[in-house]
């Protein structure tokens, strides 16, 4: 049996958000600027470079980020 999913409201600020576009957000006290990979319900997979990557620790060049932490560039 399985459930019907059920459509939820996305935000104004979520709704305009588009793949490739400009973003920062801090991290391990470092502010990182990259561009949006992906755009998920609740955060977005941010393409960062490899030496910022380096800098807040992060396994590869793609990481999470929750829509309430970046903003737009």
């Amino acid at each position: 049996m399985a459930f019907p999913r059920r459509d939820k409201d996305v935000s104004p600020f979520v709704a305009a958000r588009y793949i490739d576009e400009q973003i920062s957000f801090v991290r391990n006290d470092h502010e990182v600027s990259g561009t949006i990979f992906k755009i998920l319900e609740n955060s977005v997979i941010v393409e960062i470079s490899t030496k910022d990557a380096e800098l807040i620790g992060a396994a590869s060049n793609l990481t999470v980020v929750a829509h309430k932490n970046y903003s737009v560039v």
